[in-house]
């Protein structure tokens, strides 16, 4: 039987964990990629000798044995690349009363630490560190696809969730409303650096608990590292990618599928479409928005998103010893960028990972949340969108002084990326960096890899799992290629390189 064929368009970690898996089932595939490297927005990109990483913060499933850590080496995701395991979370200062906390992965002291600092919040305290404990060893199997499942892995998957289901259930509601009794300001501040208010409870148990399970880490050189290793995996398999071809338009033919049609006019057919783009650009405007239902739209129109960032990055000449990997400030004197007060400021040190500065030196990093149409307004004009990037630079460079002495006298190169910058390189619809915000609303949802009327066609990655993030990106590709083989027959494998 010939292979059959498989285009992908997006060479970002579902596109290119999408074309691994299918090459390991025989299908021929094709990624089409608009920008000139892998990764989309798992990326990292050099300025003045400094890397400045874009994306990983904390990588789940990190600890081998789980079947995430499976899944990376099957894509060759850690073939050639070194895992730094978190042990730190982020050290949380509240500048108004002076009080700090250590965030470790050391829970008991932890405990003890906020009962200290928050004494009046003990038995929110105690329910919380609970709820940590309480979920050691949870991890959510992402082996096989929802629509491929039947009674039976039904009743595995409950059986597998049932020493943590009173946790999820209970601690399903927002983090808003756990922290309701709270009588301090503090605890609120800390738990704020796991979660948003409208995210599910449980979300800081999960990641405290893969914190003291040390399956938390980053990425040695930066996270356009481990997109280069999915991708020398790709290429191995046989797979083939073209940089700097933009996909224009998904082409159909009497409601299937047939192939896309790039920027230069040309056009390139194959028995199966998959999107692992930007989900509104690849509805709206590579399908003209001609596949969509009541469902769809309301999504695109009134479902919560993560903000966009701004990224501010400085190199160091300096490795800032003895300073905290990570930070959050409650700042006492907040900032403004356009009509959002900046209350709020982390930053991150790349000390411990020496490959990304010259020797002696480092990147200090503060990604802030922010809106876009503020950004996408200023670009019309390149002489206010320079000066406002630097106003915001120099403004977190102040914020920044008095928690890293000496911060400003070694700064030696200033970077600042927008939304704007984002949607450059990626075309995601303004600015995204991730999908669908999770909540204590949406976060049992499952959301269709189809669209309705269209056949031989899936979409991968953030725009088809609320939350978004790596593991459900690299699980996509996995769940495409077993979606494929149980339409032709084909027995679903998998190899290691």
């Amino acid at each position: 039987m010939a292979e059959k064929s498989v285009i992908i368009i997006g060479a970002g970690i579902a596109g290119l964990s999408t074309g691994c898996y299918a090459r390991m089932n025989g299908y021929r595939t094709h990624i089409f990629e608009q920008h000139n490297q892998p990764g989309g927005v798992c990326t990292a990109w050099q300025r003045k000798g400094y890397t400045i990483d874009g994306c990983i913060h904390w990588l789940m499933g990190s600890k081998p044995g789980s079947s995430l850590y499976r899944m990376y080496e099957e894509i060759g995701a850690l073939q050639g690349v070194r895992l730094l395991i978190r042990d730190h979370w982020t050290c949380y200062v509240d500048e108004e009363s002076g009080q700090s906390i250590d965030v470790t992965a050391d829970l008991d002291r932890l405990q003890a630490d906020l009962l200290r600092l928050a004494i009046e919040d003990r038995a929110l305290i105690l329910e919380l560190m609970a709820g940590v404990r309480g979920v050691r060893g949870f991890g959510l199997s992402m082996d096989k696809p929802q629509e491929l499942m039947g009674p039976l892995d039904g009743l595995k998957t409950l059986w597998a969730m049932l020493p943590y289901m009173r946790y999820l259930t209970r601690y399903g509601k927002p983090l808003r409303e756990f922290l309701r009794p709270a009588q301090s300001t503090f605890l609120p501040g800390v738990l704020s650096t796991f979660a948003l208010p409208d995210m599910p409870t449980f979300m800081p148990f999960i990641l405290l608990s893969s914190l003291a399970e040390g399956s938390l880490a980053t990425i040695e050189g930066g996270s356009l590292r481990f997109a280069q290793a999915i991708e020398h995996r790709y290429r191995d398999l046989g797979g083939e990618v073209t940089y700097k071809a933009s996909v224009e338009e998904i082409l159909v033919e009497g409601d299937r599928a047939v192939g896309v049609r790039l920027a230069d006019g040309s056009e390139h057919r194959a028995d199966y479409v998959v999107s692992a783009a930007d989900g509104y650009s690849t509805i709206f405007k590579m399908l003209g928005g001609r596949y969509v239902d009541a469902r769809i739209r309301e999504r695109y129109e009134t479902w919560l998103r993560f903000d966009p960032l701004v990224f501010v990055d400085f190199g160091v000449a300096d490795t800032l010893a003895g300073r905290p990997l990570e930070g959050t400030l409650r700042l006492a004197r907040p900032f403004t960028i356009g009509e959002r007060k900046i209350d709020r400021l982390g930053y991150r040190l790349f000390r411990n990972d020496p490959t990304l500065a010259p020797a002696g030196k480092t990147v200090v990093q503060s990604l802030i949340p922010t809106d876009y149409d503020y950004w996408q307004n200023l670009a019309q004009d390149r002489s206010r969108y320079e000066a406002e990037k630097e106003r915001v630079a120099a403004a977190v460079l102040e914020r920044l002084e008095p928690h890293l002495p000496g911060l400003s006298a070694h700064v030696e190169m200033t970077d600042v990326a927008t939304p704007c910058t984002l949607e450059r390189y990626t075309r995601n619809h303004r600015g995204a960096f991730e999908g669908w915000a999770v909540s204590a609303q949406n976060y049992r949802t499952q959301l269709s890899r189809t669209l309705p009327g269209l056949d031989n066609f899936y979409m991968a990655g953030q725009w088809v799992q609320v939350g978004g993030g790596i593991p459900p990106a690299v699980a996509h590709g996995s769940h495409i290629a077993q979606i494929l083989c149980r339409r032709d027959g084909k027995r679903f494998q998998t190899s290691r390189p």
